[in-house]
């Protein structure tokens, strides 16, 4: 009786577990599948950070960011039904044993801040995903040792047909945002936010505790200073750190500023409060941006002339590649220095344009889908395309549910009205047989 108990209380323990780790590998792999450009530029972040970036082939990255979500994901859905318990139970637990050590070096030596693991859907910090993942490893480890007590949704003969589903889904999804824009934008700078509001900090919040750290070195010996205790000039400096001591509210946006090649001065507040449309040209790398569309994106410089509109290329590209994309686009719009990152996370293609009305993003658009000419027949306010792009993040994830779920049901369905009872008949004529056998002997 007792062992009874045991095995019944085994097989609710590993079910659970085997539907936690179901539910984050299927989540993770799923925001990471959406945004593969966000999971790439994390994946580079990284390299860069062991110093091994140089080493990689550049096409190596996405493709990696493409692989590992679809990875994630099946291998999440796969525990989720129950089916090819063995190499799945086996990856997921190498998986953890590979990432738990890794995360706990990158949340003790911290060289980069966010670990990516979902996206920009659920930002941890190093140590909370070492948290994380401990509990997960925990979880792995018992649906590895008892998985004979993991539950079947579906039987065998149905196993291939998820399977086979499950990494085509994933794949198209990825190529598709890979190739548009992110189907859901977890990002701050997503239509409809206002760049200015993200840029402020409300009144009478707590801001955060800054303390700037020195760290000089003498005879050898290196040591860190603040300006209370900063020492005489026979130390040699070396660098500045910077420390949270306290941290206060933080802006959704804390790095935007606009620096024009012009004038040399910051604009972003000049722009970003201006009442009239502004189309923003956003390439953080012109050197590598697509320039097959280029004649549409002149066509659009000059249609914003025409009706008085801004039209600003931001790049962190150096001056002489930028004067190397005017002479070969014959661009005659203003440009001006962003940040690299900012740009990345701004939009997910090289070039990318975006259009934003006191402050307020009204649309975006990547290369392969920007505004034409049959588009552009009148003033943006006569015309829809001057309107806010109408959206729904609740409707864009009921469609992908759909996508998803509705080939599961029909092959559940299937299993159910015709495989299951098909199997049932067959053993039940092998059981005749032995019997029959049995009598004859």
């Amino acid at each position: 009786m007792k062992t009874k108990q045991l095995n019944k209380l085994k097989t609710i323990w590993v079910n659970l577990c085997r539907f936690l780790l179901a539910g984050v590998f299927i989540f993770s792999g799923f925001v990471k599948a959406v945004d593969p450009l966000g999971f790439t530029y994390k994946i580079e972040d990284y390299l860069q950070a062991f110093g091994l970036l140089a080493w990689v082939p550049s096409f190596a990255p996405v493709v990696a960011a493409v692989a590992l979500s679809t990875l994630e994901f099946v291998l999440g859905v796969l525990l989720f039904f129950g089916i090819r318990q063995k190499p799945t139970t086996t990856l997921i637990l190498l998986f953890m044993l590979v990432m738990t050590p890794l995360t706990l070096y990158l949340a003790i030596t911290d060289p980069v801040t966010d670990c990516g693991c979902f996206g920009d859907a659920w930002i941890l910090t190093n140590w909370e995903t070492f948290g994380k993942n401990v509990l997960l490893l925990i979880a792995a480890l018992s649906v590895f040792i008892w998985k004979d007590c993991i539950i079947r949704f579906v039987s065998e003969k149905s196993e291939w047909l998820i399977s086979l589903y499950t990494i085509v889904f994933t794949v198209i999804l990825s190529l598709y945002c890979l190739n548009r824009l992110p189907i859901l934008d977890f990002r701050p700078y997503k239509i409809g936010n206002n760049i200015w509001e993200e840029m402020n900090i409300p009144e009478g919040a707590e801001k955060s505790v800054i303390e700037t750290v020195f760290v000089l070195e003498k005879d050898g010996k290196t040591e860190e200073f603040t300006l209370d205790n900063y020492p005489d000039s026979t130390w040699t400096f070396k660098e500045t750190k910077t420390k949270i001591l306290k941290k206060g509210y933080e802006p959704a946006i804390k790095d935007f500023s606009m620096l024009s090649l012009e004038t040399g001065e910051n604009i972003e507040l000049e722009v970003l409060t201006d009442e009239g449309y502004n189309f923003l040209l956003v390439a953080h790398r012109i050197e590598q941006a697509d320039d097959s569309n280029i004649d549409l994106i002149n066509e659009i410089y000059d249609y914003s002339i025409e009706n008085g509109y801004g039209f600003y290329c931001l790049t962190s590209s150096p001056d002489i590649e930028i004067e190397q994309w005017k002479d070969k686009t014959g661009a005659e719009y203003p440009f001006c220095l962003v940040d690299d990152i900012t740009l990345k996370t701004i939009i997910r293609s090289n070039p990318g344009l975006m259009l934003i009305k006191g402050g307020t993003i009204l649309n975006k658009w990547d290369d392969s889908s920007l505004p034409n000419e049959y588009m552009l027949t009148a003033p943006l306010d006569k015309i829809s395309l001057g309107e806010q792009k109408q959206q729904s993040d609740t409707h864009t994830i009921f469609i992908v549910l759909l996508w998803f779920i509705i080939p599961y049901f029909i092959v559940l369905t299937i299993d159910i009205l015709l495989v299951k009872p098909m199997i049932r008949r067959r053993k039940a004529k092998l059981k005749e047989k032995e019997a029959a056998n049995k009598l004859q002997s």
